[in-house]
């Protein structure tokens, strides 16, 4: 069984260029990047790195403009992060990557591919899209900018904002200890990188062919994702030849910190079998 037990001795260490990008390193063996949501940060997966490094060399990035990465100069655009994900794998010497990404993470995941296909070993996409602003309508995508930038633009920090934000995001059925590991997540955000990033995910209306995807492909989505519900799930695996799909019971948008052993199992069990 797949615990979270393992001691966790992963370092920080640092991507040069422009912008400087932070990750966390646990293990040996390939490499496997993880990639945060648009309200999270490299620590969104301390209860992964200890499972994942007996096998792989696993890394979780910071993003431009999050944790200790330096912020970036002008305004996002979404490929930037395919970008800088390049520049990761090449810092590690990794001919190729498998790539785990989590809602925004799992869209930097596509780009990452759609731009760069002989880097991708396999695809983990989590609790995501392959092309949110094609299925919101556009009361929910002006709900969704409310929420999160409409308090920072009248002056309100984060901190601020971050219950009411996680209490939309977290799973029903979900423990207070995950709520707060997610409200403190969306308090270390940085507020122009984060505003940033906002306004491009949801004015975004390209998005690359999720069905181009020719890599082992795993689905994971939780049963009470209010964000992206399985339904978005399902229709990915339609579009994905051969992906696989995994739901995990009660778990909301953030399904990896939420039920971190039943994740763990999944990704796990996939990728051993993927290798």
């Amino acid at each position: 069984m797949v615990t979270t037990s393992a001691p966790a001795t992963w370092t920080t260490e640092y991507v040069p260029g422009t912008p400087r990008l932070a990750v966390d390193r646990q293990g040996t063996g390939p490499l496997l990047v993880f990639l945060h949501g648009i309200g999270g940060n490299r620590t969104n997966w301390h209860d992964q790195l200890p499972i994942f490094a007996p096998h792989f060399t696993a890394v979780a990035w910071d993003a431009r403009g999050y944790g200790l990465s330096d912020d970036y100069d002008g305004p996002l655009n979404p490929l930037d992060f395919a970008h800088d994900l390049k520049r990761l794998l090449d810092h590690y010497g990794a001919p190729q990557a498998h790539l785990a990404g989590l809602s925004m993470g799992g869209t930097i995941a596509q780009d990452f591919y759609s731009l760069y296909s002989e880097r991708v070993a396999t695809l983990v996409l989590c609790d995501t899209s392959d092309g949110l602003n094609r299925t919101r309508t556009p009361e929910q995508r002006e709900e969704f900018v409310r929420l999160r930038i409409a308090p920072l633009l009248a002056g309100k920090e984060p901190k601020d904002m971050a219950p009411t934000v996680a209490d939309t995001l977290i799973g029903r059925q979900s423990s207070r200890a995950a709520w707060q590991r997610l409200v403190d997540s969306m308090a270390a955000l940085h507020k122009e990188s984060y505003i940033k990033a906002v306004r491009a995910n949801t004015t975004r209306t390209e998005y690359p062919d999720a069905s181009k995807i020719n890599v082992p492909t795993l689905l994971v989505f939780g049963e009470d994702d209010r964000l992206t519900p399985p339904e978005i799930g399902h229709a990915m695996h339609t579009n994905i030849p051969g992906s696989q799909f995994v739901l995990i019971p009660t778990a909301g948008h953030l399904s990896n910190i939420e039920q971190p052993d039943a994740f763990n199992k999944a990704v796990l069990d996939f990728l051993q079998c993927a290798a």
